[in-house]
């Protein structure tokens, strides 16, 4: 007897899934931060590998690359969008890559959207902590680079032809 593949019964929903990368992806950004925070707010940079990796505190107004800083409650109210959708699209994901990869999208937008919701100055409009400098690179954070990875993982899904949801019969 076939099975399809896509539609065989698993033990984790991959919405459990989505939710479950989401959480520690949240979990390591806010940590991270709350370090950052405590231990590099106010000092010089850090350099952890020479001058590949700096610990560098900031704190961002804006999007990615500190970009729109007089925006941060359209950015804010984005980020809730973008969390609707995915929480919406979840129960009718068809694969794991998807799961993974909007699991990241999620976490990463929860994890800047809690700093502009809960940082100063005030609600909607907090800034953001980033804290990791590469060379020649804008300085970000955990939340970001999860973004960015997931955001990589969908250009490669989609390329691959993997839908992004399963048709129910």
């Amino acid at each position: 007897m076939e099975t399809d593949p896509v539609i065989v019964s698993r033990r984790v929903p991959l919405w459990a899934v989505t939710v479950g990368v989401a959480a520690t992806i949240w979990i390591i950004d806010q940590v991270t931060k709350l370090i950052a925070v405590a231990t590099l707010e106010g000092q010089p940079s850090i350099e952890v590998i020479g001058s590949v990796l700096k610990l560098t505190f900031v704190r961002n107004p804006g999007a990615a690359f500190s970009l729109g800083s007089g925006y941060t409650i359209i950015f804010s109210l984005l980020a809730l969008v973008v969390v609707g959708v995915i929480i919406y699209t979840a129960p009718t994901l068809g694969s794991l890559g998807w799961a993974i990869a909007l699991g990241g999208i999620l976490g990463g937008s929860l994890g800047n959207l809690t700093d502009r919701l809960l940082r100063e100055p005030g609600f909607l409009r907090g800034h953001v902590v980033d804290f990791l400098q590469l060379p020649n690179w804008p300085i970000f954070n955990v939340a970001d680079m999860a973004v960015v990875g997931s955001a990589i993982l969908m250009v490669i899904l989609t390329l691959r032809g993997v839908p992004l949801r399963v048709e129910k019969p």
